[in-house]
């Protein structure tokens, strides 16, 4: 039997992966499958885009670092992040000490292919949004590297072949996953 000895956090861009993927680890792994975004919504009874546009992305980045350290604390899980969590120094020491994080990297194509009819994604409410997300992905790529674990995405790979990259990773390292 595998056992999770401290909670994967997903990292990476919109669009990557990282709450399809993580809920089907968390379902291998027989764990807690949780999305900080969602808990940043259910604490402040709002979604994200009210909160960016009522409150600012200092004050949601904010309390992404609080939530990101209640959530650490806790039981290990997977834990999904938003695109920009990881891009904070504090947010990224945070994960070191408690956690593993885990970057599902993907190629600005495949990124675009997935986000590009979504309306759920205020960074990408712009004039030009695929030249905002190259924006983006080219700012993120290189925290993104700081990644304890990388693991690359195709076109080609459905969500369960990813978990199964995933899994494959997190069992190279015996201080995450231990056992058969």
């Amino acid at each position: 039997m595998r056992r999770l000895k401290k909670t994967v956090v997903m990292v990476g861009m919109m669009g990557a992966g990282k709450t399809a993927v993580g809920n089907a680890v968390a379902r291998a792994l027989a764990v807690p499958f949780l999305d900080s975004d969602e808990e940043i919504v259910r604490a402040a009874s709002r979604s994200i885009a009210e909160i960016f546009e009522r409150d600012g992305e200092s004050f949601f980045r904010a309390r992404e670092t609080e939530v990101l350290g209640r959530l650490l604390r806790g039981s290990p899980c997977i834990l999904s992040t938003g695109g920009g969590a990881f891009l904070s120094e504090a947010n990224r020491a945070l994960i070191r000490e408690s956690g593993v994080s885990v970057w599902l990297r993907a190629d600005l194509d495949l990124l675009w292919q997935r986000v590009r009819h979504k309306t759920t994604r205020p960074l990408l409410r712009t004039a030009n949004p695929r030249e905002t997300l190259r924006q983006l992905y080219e700012a993120r790529v290189p925290f993104y590297s700081l990644a304890d674990i990388a693991v690359d995405s195709a076109a080609d790979l459905s969500i369960e072949e990813m978990a199964s990259k995933v899994v494959a990773a997190l069992a190279a390292r015996p201080d995450v996953l231990e056992g058969e």
